[in-house]
C-alpha cells in the first residue's frame, strides 16, 4: 500500500473518532422531560423529609426559594445544573445569601434517603437542602410545579430517572414565579438571582 494511501486512511480514522466523540458529547441526555410552566403566581405548599426531620415550604417564609427536582444518581443533568447554581451562589454577598434558600427535591426516594441527600448537598457548598418523601407527596408537588418524572425500574438496580430539568423560583409568599431552564450558566444564574431578590415580584 502506498504511503499516501496509508496517510489518507489514518486521517479518515482520526476524523471518524473525533466525530464520534463530538456526537457523544453533544448527544441530548435521556433523562430530561419537557414540561409546561403552570399558571404563574400559583400558591404552593409541601412538607417533605430531610435528615433533620420534616420540612415545609412555610419554614422559608420571607425567603426566595430556588427549587430543583432531580436525584443524586443523575449522571449529568443534575450535577451540571447544580454546579452552575453553586458557582453563582459563591459570588453572592452574605446579605444576598441570607435572602435565598436552595432546595433539591429528589423524586427517587427509594435510593435517596434523607441522609444521602444531606451528604450529596454538601458537595455543592451552597447551603442546599435535600428533601424527599412518599410518592403521593412528590407527585403533588411536581404537578403543582408543572414538573414531571419517570422512574425506569425496567433498567434494573441501576435504573435512571427521566425528569424535567428546571430550577423553580418560589417567592417569599410561597408562590411560583418562574422556571429557569437547564443549560443556564453560572453568570446567568447570578444575574437571575440578583434580579429576583432585588426587584422580583413578591406577590
Amino acid at each position: 500500500m502506498k504511503k499516501s494511501t496509508k496517510k489518507n486512511l489514518l486521517l479518515i480514522s482520526i476524523v471518524a473518532v473525533v466525530l464520534l466523540i463530538m456526537l457523544s458529547i453533544n448527544k441530548p441526555s435521556h433523562d430530561t422531560i419537557t414540561t409546561n410552566m403552570p399558571t404563574a403566581y400559583q400558591s404552593l405548599g409541601f412538607t417533605l423529609d430531610s435528615d433533620k426531620g420534616k420540612v415545609s415550604l412555610t419554614d422559608f417564609t420571607g425567603k426566595w426559594v430556588f427549587l430543583y427536582v432531580g436525584y443524586t444518581f443523575c449522571p449529568d443533568i443534575c450535577p451540571t445544573n447544580l454546579g452552575s447554581l453553586s458557582q453563582a451562589y459563591q459570588l453572592l454577598t452574605e446579605e444576598e445569601k441570607a435572602k435565598i434558600q436552595i432546595i433539591l427535591v429528589s423524586v427517587d426516594p427509594e435510593r435517596d434517603t434523607p441522609a444521602r441527600l444531606a451528604e450529596y448537598s454538601k458537595y455543592f457548598e451552597m447551603n442546599m437542602l435535600g428533601l424527599t418523601g412518599k410518592k403521593a407527596k412528590l407527585d403533588s408537588l411536581t404537578q403543582a410545579l408543572g414538573a414531571a418524572y419517570k422512574i425506569n425500574k425496567n433498567e434494573g438496580k441501576n435504573y435512571s430517572v427521566d425528569h424535567s430539568a428546571y430550577t423553580y423560583i418560589i417567592s417569599p409568599q410561597a408562590k411560583l414565579i418562574e422556571q429557569i431552564p437547564h443549560g443556564v450558566d453560572a453568570k446567568q444564574f447570578l444575574t437571575k438571582i440578583r434580579q429576583t431578590i432585588n426587584t422580583g415580584n413578591k406577590s
